[in-house]
């Protein structure tokens, strides 16, 4: 079996859409399925070159520009017919939202192929980037074509099928199979990495780890807000986006420069060994775009709690089980934020009892392995021959 994934970005992008994607195309490999990824380059103004890694085609297609967080290429359609006549797959799995995705609505070759969809997220009508809105009157036509041409959907959790106003109207096609990660990816860090990490986190409790990109939902503000009410935390903020020069500004107002840290991009093993060294992760995400939080995975692959934002419908308050792997607050309020990293700085014993509980659902439900095999399923019952 063949299949051609078409998605965003794929590594060394980091994000947690595409760390998944790799994830995943090397459990399905491990399963006899031939797998390709048609993406975006990450970079701008790169040409095309197809990559092999492990075996696996990667095309990443010139990226010139964004609008709307969404990525432009205008070569995409042109790749798309490319990369499905080299690679002759049976399934297009697309992995939604894309823009470019849609291209596979008017490219006759994609059209001939049997279509199934991960959802990652709704575009959301945002209260903070109204634009959004306004994008998805135009946007919203074509991924309804795109949902009901596909033989198969996946939501990554019942909490946000169940609040999918896109996913209500073909919820007989829909699947709900969690997002997953890789425990191997990575190498945990080694003694000297361990070493640079408590160093730099110094003194200070809690340690707060938030990773993420700085856009509108995120919620970096909020967390940053809470901070004033600590005065021994330490926050770090790991990440790249629009909102960065904001995020400054408001900590320079509010006298945080010595206590929270915006380290931008990190190298693998850094952001490795400050997850291993945190006492918590923060996900202060503040709407439903933050559909799932596959971070929060990565902690819990080191038994670390987590805070996070209980969004209405959001998956985030399904895998952080409140009370149990972590605690839930109210989005976009800092004193209750505050609280509830105040609790995980004070109290060692909850806090480890919690990321102890983390580590066994991880292993229970979230590993990639486990994943694999219903995505697998899925792809079986689109081509039982």
């Amino acid at each position: 079996m063949r299949v051609l994934h078409i998605g965003k970005y794929y590594p060394p992008y980091q994000g947690g859409m595409e760390n998944f994607l790799k994830d995943l195309l090397y459990a399905l490999q491990k399963r006899d399925v031939s797998v390709s990824a048609l993406v975006h380059h990450h970079r701008l103004k790169k040409p095309f070159l197809p990559e092999k890694e492990n075996d696996i085609s990667i095309f990443r297609a010139p990226l010139k520009g964004q609008v709307l967080y969404a990525p432009v290429s205008p070569a995409f359609p042109g790749l798309l017919r490319q990369s499905i006549r080299s690679f002759r797959p049976h399934i297009l799995h697309f992995h939604l939202p894309n823009l470019s995705a849609f291209w596979g609505i008017f490219v006759p070759e994609a059209r001939a192929i049997p279509w199934m969809i991960h959802w990652h997220s709704d575009v959301v009508a945002s209260k903070i980037d109204r634009r959004m809105g306004v994008a998805y009157v135009i946007y919203r036509p074509f991924e309804s074509y795109m949902l009901r041409r596909s033989r198969a959907i996946v939501a990554t959790s019942k909490a946000y099928l169940h609040t999918s106003s896109a996913l209500a109207r073909v919820a007989d096609k829909c699947h709900v199979i969690p997002l997953g990660l890789d425990p191997g990816r990575v190498r945990p860090p080694g003694d000297g990495l361990i070493k640079w990490a408590e160093r730099k986190w110094g003194k200070g409790r809690p340690r707060v780890l938030a990773i993420g990109r700085l856009t509108y939902y995120k919620g970096h503000e909020v967390l940053i807000r809470a901070a004033v009410r600590l005065s021994d935390i330490r926050v770090f903020i790991v990440g790249e986006g629009d909102r960065r020069s904001r995020l400054e500004r408001l900590m320079t107002e509010l006298g945080l420069r010595r206590r929270v840290s915006l380290l931008g991009f990190l190298d693998e093993p850094e952001l490795q060994a400050l997850l291993a060294t945190c006492d918590c992760l923060c996900l202060p995400s503040i709407e439903r775009t933050e559909a799932f939080g596959l971070v929060l995975l990565e902690a819990m692959r080191y038994t670390k709690p987590a805070v996070v934002s209980d969004v209405l419908g959001s998956g985030m308050g399904w895998v952080v089980r409140p009370g149990d792997t972590g605690l839930l607050v109210r989005p976009g309020d800092p004193g209750q934020l505050a609280r509830a990293l105040e609790v995980m700085g004070e109290r060692q014993e909850l806090r480890e009892n919690m990321g102890r509980r983390a580590k066994e659902r991880f292993d229970k439900v979230f590993k990639i392995d486990r994943v694999a095999q219903q995505i697998l399923a899925m792809y079986q019952d689109i081509l039982p021959a």
